[in-house]
């Protein structure tokens, strides 16, 4: 690697978080560019050349530009971590696929969405976002009491990819209380060489 990658980020993203965590989980050198979501920079000309979407997170590798989260996990795991994060096992692979799908529906409109209510204002009906979540989390919590991670035995992408939303459900006012699978889950997480935490917002659940 002849210099670091770029991620173009929010602090407060969980999209974006997920990228940092592989990044540094990978130890990569990288470079954090955070982006003004409030002042609309995402949608600037400029953004929107990197990412026609106008959505954060985005790495430059090498002058290579990619976007979405999950997408960003995929190439750096196949590029950088060996068979490691993302075994190339048919069944292995499936294990994974499905929780990114995951990752990106009941996550983004459960855990997620609540905690953008609270954090950023959005718009959605709480009881019906915090019910959404708390339904995954029963799925999550009865899986995780058969294997220490998503996808099996070691930690893979899959868990780098639902990590963020999850840890900071509280701040959406979303207990994490009634799941001990979950919970332990986290601290495997957070335990795991490499990581680097989400900034934490004192909100909801989170505000005491």
């Amino acid at each position: 690697m002849s210099q670091p990658i770029k991620l173009y980020r929010h602090p407060l993203s969980g999209h974006a978080h997920r990228v940092e965590l592989m990044l540094s989980l990978l130890e990569l050198p990288y470079e954090l560019v955070s982006v003004d979501l409030a002042n609309g920079e995402h949608k600037s000309a400029e953004f929107l050349a990197i990412n026609a979407f106008g959505q954060v997170p985005v790495i430059e590798d090498n002058g290579t530009y990619i976007s979405d989260s999950n997408a960003i996990l995929v190439y750096l795991a196949k590029r950088y971590g060996g068979d490691s994060w993302q075994p190339q096992d048919a069944l292995a692979e499936a294990r994974i696929q499905r929780w990114l799908s995951v990752a990106a529906g009941q996550v983004a409109y459960g855990p997620a969405a609540a905690r953008l209510i609270t954090v950023f204002g959005a718009p959605f009906n709480a009881d019906e976002v915090i019910a959404r979540a708390h339904s995954l989390l029963r799925v999550m919590d009865a899986e995780l009491a058969r294997s220490p991670f998503l996808a099996g035995a070691e930690p893979s992408i899959a868990d780098v990819s639902n990590y963020s939303y999850i840890a900071h459900a509280p701040e959406g006012n979303v207990s994490l209380e009634p799941y001990p699978n979950v919970r332990a889950w986290l601290q495997r997480i957070e335990a795991l060489p490499g990581f680097v935490p989400m900034q934490r917002t004192a909100i909801g659940l989170q505000a005491a």
